[in-house]
C-alpha cells in the first residue's frame, strides 16, 4: 500500500499538468457535490441535475486521465463541461449565480491553453449577456450591474491569461532544459533513460519492435586537441543535424556522452537496424567533415528482445560498438549476428 501510494505521488510530481486536474478535479467534486444534494431536495431539479453532471464528468475526466496518461482531451472535456454548466447555472439563478463565473475563469487557465481558456470565457459572457438582453432582469438587475460584472470578469481574464502564458511558457523551457542538451539540441540521457523504458513496456504490452543504435564519432579527442573545442562543438552539431536529416520522423536522437550519441528506432527489426546503420555510415563518411579531413562514426546496434530489460539491450549496443571500434572504426556491429558480414563492414 504505502509502495502504491509513493509511485502515485511520483507521478503527480512528475506530470504537472495531470497534477492540477487532479487537483482542481477534487475541489470541483468536493465544493460542488452539497449544492447538488441540497438543490435536488429542494426541487431546483434543472440546476440540480447540472451540478451533477459536473460532479461525474469531472470524475469521469480525472479517472480517464489517469488510466490514459493522456490530460490534453479531459482537460478541454473539462473546460466544456464547467463552462456549459456555469452559464447554465448563471441563468438559472440569476445574481447569485454569477458568483461561480469567477472560479470558472481560473479553473479554465489551469486547465487548457490560454488561448483556449480566453476563448471559453468570451463564449460564456456572450452567452450570459445575450440571454440577459433577450429577457431582461433574468441575468442581471439593471444595465449597470451587468456593464460592471463584465469589466471585471475581463480584468479577471486577462490578469489570468497573462499569468497562464508566462507559467506555460516557463515551463516548457524549463521541461526543455531538463530533457535535451543544450549544445546540439539533441534529447539528453536522463530523457533517453525514460524513452528506453517505455520502449520497453511497449514491447511487452504490444510486441512492438525496436532497435538501437550507438554512435561514436572516431578520433573526435584529435579535432579537439588539434582544432579547439569551438571546432569541436560545431562538428556535434553538424553531426546532430546530418542524422536528424537520416532518420525517420518517430526516430529519437540522444546526446549520450561526449561524442556519444544514441538512436532509437521503433518499428524496427535486425534487417531493418543493420540498413540504417550502414546508411549513417555512409552519410556521414561523405557529408560530415572537420577542418582536418572527412569525419567518421563507429556503431553498435542491437534489437530489443522478449522480455529483455532495458539496461540490458543499452548494454549489448554498447558491446557492439566496442567491437566496431576495436576492430578498426568506420563500421557497425549489431549485436547477436556478429559473425555475419552484412552487420560488420567498413565503409568502403
Amino acid at each position: 500500500m504505502a509502495t502504491q501510494t509513493a509511485r502515485l505521488l511520483k507521478r503527480l510530481r512528475n506530470d504537472f499538468q495531470l497534477s492540477i486536474i487532479t487537483l482542481m478535479g477534487f475541489f470541483g467534486i468536493v465544493s460542488i457535490s452539497p449544492y447538488a444534494v441540497y438543490r435536488l431536495l429542494h426541487g431546483n431539479y434543472l440546476v440540480g441535475i447540472a451540478d451533477t453532471i459536473i460532479v461525474l464528468s469531472t470524475l469521469f475526466a480525472v479517472l480517464y486521465a489517469w488510466v490514459t496518461r493522456d490530460t490534453v482531451k479531459p482537460g478541454i472535456y473539462l473546460a466544456a463541461v464547467f463552462s456549459v454548466g456555469a452559464t447554465l447555472i448563471a441563468i438559472n439563478l440569476g445574481v447569485n449565480g454569477l458568483f461561480w463565473i469567477y472560479p470558472l475563469i481560473l479553473f479554465n487557465f489551469f486547465m487548457v491553453t490560454p488561448g483556449k481558456a480566453l476563448l471559453a470565457t468570451a463564449l460564456v459572457l456572450v452567452s450570459l449577456v445575450s440571454h440577459a438582453l433577450l429577457v431582461p432582469g433574468s441575468v442581471f438587475e439593471s444595465d449597470y450591474q451587468m456593464v460592471s460584472f463584465l469589466v471585471t470578469c475581463m480584468m479577471a481574464s486577462v490578469l489570468s491569461f497573462i499569468f497562464a502564458f508566462r507559467t506555460r511558457t516557463q515551463r516548457d523551457q524549463l521541461q526543455l532544459l531538463a530533457t535535451h542538451d543544450p549544445l546540439t539540441g539533441a534529447r539528453n540521457r536522463r530523457a533517453m533513460n525514460e524513452e528506453l523504458k517505455i520502449a520497453m513496456a511497449s514491447h511487452r504490452r504490444h510486441s512492438d519492435s525496436y532497435g538501437l543504435l550507438v554512435m561514436d564519432l572516431d578520433h573526435f579527442k584529435q579535432i579537439n586537441d588539434r582544432f579547439g573545442h569551438h571546432v569541436g562543438d560545431q562538428v556535434l552539431v553538424a553531426f546532430v543535424e546530418l542524422i536528424r536529416r537520416c532518420c525517420r520522423k518517430e526516430d529519437r536522437l540522444f546526446r549520450f556522452g561526449g561524442e556519444e550519441f544514441l538512436l532509437l528506432l521503433p518499428n524496427t527489426e535486425a534487417q531493418g537496424l543493420r540498413a540504417a546503420a550502414q546508411n549513417l555510415l555512409s552519410r556521414v563518411g561523405k557529408e560530415l567533415h572537420s577542418p582536418g579531413g572527412a569525419v567518421t562514426v563507429s556503431i553498435g546496434g542491437a534489437v530489443l528482445h522478449s522480455g529483455e530489460h532495458w539496461e540490458s539491450w543499452l548494454q549489448r549496443a554498447d558491446e557492439s560498438l566496442y567491437r566496431a571500434k576495436s576492430e578498426g572504426r568506420n563500421r557497425a556491429v549489431i549485436a547477436d549476428e556478429q559473425g555475419s558480414p552484412a552487420t560488420s563492414a567498413a565503409r568502403h
